[in-house]
């Protein structure tokens, strides 16, 4: 679904926006049932390092990530399964948003130092028979619009030359866009890295990475009238989405004070964020409900413990449901092959701290 250069900009901007709006409305209902669900974070930094590895657009790493939760919630599936579902996930997302040239080829996945430390092989015909599968779940569409698609859209009218920083109109415009850009990018890292950012439609996500980013920067009005009218966005119906976003920033911030400076220190005030209306403050953040997601039984994936070095073999018994994703009316099993080693590997959080606090 590449679109050609800078589509945000051209005339048919806004009929491509609403287009990806409508899709959206489509998309296939997330339960949040994996019985893996503990271990998402770990493949979607495995998806990130490999996406940062071959510099693969923001839409293809999303779009790799959004197709593993999908999978994930419809099947049980092993955790030695799990890393070539993954980035089977990953090779079909980028062979939809990149170029061909800008695909990982299959020698070059093997060579990468993390794969060869997880003592991870993939084979040509384990990844074709997983992409089929893959297919086949999600009948054969993967258009499938995330917020990485709407960001682009909504960053050139995020700052304006009448905005107010602190309250005094603003220095320097480029400068100031380019840190919009840059916590954008991060916003949008942060809400990848949480399966509770689901339940907003994409759309959402990225106006409120947009908002996230106004508010950190203390420019005002927060959600001026430009991006409302832009997005279709109340800043009431940001607030949910935008509130974990800036909980999970202010947590980073925090983590980071504590590696720079260990020593105990006197307690900070309380943070209050400037929105439009009434002030909100963390401490009402906190006071709204959690997102509690119903642990519903999966569908099993059913996987053989003896056979070759190969993650998949194909056999005759593979059996794919053709009923929508959304649905979990008919049983699906696989019958596949697999010798991985049973151990656990470790890896570090991709985006362990928060972006840096520019200065004006």
């Amino acid at each position: 679904m590449e679109l050609e250069g800078q589509w945000w900009k051209g005339e048919l901007a806004e009929d491509i926006h609403q287009a990806l709006r409508y899709k959206e409305l489509c998309l296939p209902v997330y339960k949040g049932q994996s019985p893996q669900l503990s271990l998402r974070r770990y493949f979607a930094d495995l998806i990130a390092i490999v996406c940062n590895r071959f510099k693969l657009c923001p839409a293809a790493r999303h779009l790799a990530v959004y197709l593993l939760d999908l999978f994930m919630d419809r099947y049980d599936i092993s955790v030695q399964q799990l890393h070539m579902v993954a980035l089977s996930c990953l090779l079909l997302a980028s062979k939809f948003e990149e170029r061909e040239d800008r695909v990982p080829k299959l020698e070059t996945l093997n060579s990468l130092g993390c794969m060869s430390s997880m003592n991870l092989v993939l084979t040509k015909q384990g990844l074709l028979h997983m992409e089929l599968l893959l297919l086949e779940t999600f009948q054969w569409n993967l258009y499938l619009p995330t917020a990485a698609h709407f960001i682009e859209y909504y960053l050139p009218v995020a700052v304006n030359e009448m905005d107010l920083h602190d309250g005094w109109p603003m220095v320097c415009m480029e400068k100031t866009m380019q840190y919009m850009s840059k916590y954008a990018d991060y916003f949008l890292e942060v809400s990848l890295q949480d399966h509770a950012f689901l339940r907003f439609v994409p759309s959402l996500v990225a106006a409120a990475c947009v908002a996230s980013s106004r508010v950190i920067l203390h420019l005002s009005l927060t959600w001026p009238p430009r991006l409302q009218r832009l997005s279709a966005y109340t800043w009431e119906q940001l607030l949910p989405c935008v509130e974990r976003l800036l909980l999970a920033h202010d947590s980073d911030v925090k983590e980071a004070n504590k590696q720079k400076c260990p020593q105990p220190s006197a307690q900070p005030a309380q943070m209050m964020y400037p929105v439009q209306g009434p002030s909100v403050s963390l401490h009402q953040y906190m006071q709204r409900p959690n997102t509690q997601y119903m642990q519903q039984s999966c569908q099993p994936l059913v996987v053989s413990s003896q056979g070759p070095a190969t993650y998949l073999t194909h056999t005759a018994s593979m059996q794919v449901s053709t009923a929508p994703l959304h649905g979990l009316t008919q049983t699906q099993s696989i019958d596949a092959k697999v010798n991985v080693p049973g151990r656990a590997y470790q890896m570090n959080p991709l985006y362990p701290c928060a972006a840096p606090c520019f200065d004006r």
